[in-house]
């Protein structure tokens, strides 16, 4: 989203608000961001509906959908200790499956901490 902000000003682009288009598992870390790098700007984020059940196909396994998924949960957590993001709470049961989830070896797409 920097690099977006950056190549828009130098276009001399301002806009006052954004639609972002992101996979369904992604929005809150979309959102996050965003909030981060462009605070004063309205925005929407949005994904295709698509259930959990069908996202797996034949170019991405379940199995790396849910280390990505995982991941992406760690980086929701820790990204705003590290300037990324802004914080958002994560519901305690949620972190309680992120953690089996990683006991059971989704670990592929975790941030080394």
């Amino acid at each position: 989203m920097q690099f977006t902000r950056e190549i828009l000003k130098q276009k001399g682009f301002d806009f006052n608000s954004f639609i972002l288009v992101q996979k369904p598992y992604m929005e809150r870390r979309t959102y996050a961001t965003f909030k981060k790098v462009w605070p004063e700007k309205e925005f929407i984020v949005t994904s295709p509906q698509i259930d959990f059940a069908d996202y797996p196909n034949n170019e991405i396994s379940q199995e790396r959908v849910i280390n990505v998924m995982v991941g992406d949960l760690q980086r929701i957590k820790i990204y705003p200790e590290r300037g990324f993001q802004i914080f958002q709470e994560i519901p305690d049961n949620v972190w309680e499956a992120y953690k089996k989830l990683v006991e059971y070896g989704f670990t592929a797409h975790l941030v080394k901490e």
